[in-house]
């Protein structure tokens, strides 16, 4: 899909939900999905305030929470990010994509053995989410250990994961670049 086009999708979607929202004030879940339109576009301040407000309608869903630790930790404010993390835990403490979400951002802030503690627990719970096997590829990458961070990001592939823009040009995999199977993995794709 083209640059243009995305926009045009997630422009059309802002609207949908803006109008759901004058129609149903107090429904969070369009002020959530909403804010994920608004951070797909960029619009970070929004998205935060989206999501915020699907909080206060709904303080219990921790889908807002994951949502805006994204958000944050897209502009780079780790420890907001980390809070809402932790609040999506404590609201939620089954789901899978909340521990490996903070498992990825313990990753960024370089806190390696937190950041394999909370992946293998996303794993704990969901035995098949992709993005945790892919997260345990970035740890093992930012552990230097490439065989094993090529182990996993083999399963994550078998599993499902196809996000190759990202894997070709996060930061996160920049010291497996050069290392063979990672070559042969990411290879014609």
């Amino acid at each position: 899909m083209a640059h243009s086009e995305k926009k045009l999708k997630y422009d059309l979607a802002i609207a949908k939900y803006s109008k759901l929202i004058r129609e149903q004030p107090d429904d969070y879940r369009s002020y959530n999905n909403r804010g994920i339109a608004y951070q797909k576009t960029g619009q970070y301040d929004l998205a935060i305030r989206n999501y915020t407000k699907a909080l206060e309608i709904r303080p219990d869903f921790f889908l807002a929470y994951i949502n805006r630790g994204n958000a944050y930790q897209e502009i780079g404010d780790l420890e907001a990010a980390l809070s809402d993390y932790d609040k999506a835990i404590d609201v939620n403490p089954g789901n899978d994509m909340a521990y490996n979400n903070r498992g990825f951002h313990f990753i960024l802030m370089g806190r390696l053995a937190e950041a394999e503690r909370d992946i293998r627990k996303s794993l704990e719970i969901n035995p098949d989410n992709v993005y945790a096997h892919n997260s345990m590829c970035e740890l093992y990458a930012a552990l230097n250990q490439p065989e094993e961070a090529c182990r996993w990001l083999r399963e994550a592939v078998k599993k499902g994961y196809t996000n190759w823009q990202y894997i070709k040009t996060s930061k996160t995999y920049a010291n497996i670049r050069a290392f063979p199977a990672f070559q042969k993995i990411t290879e014609g794709k």
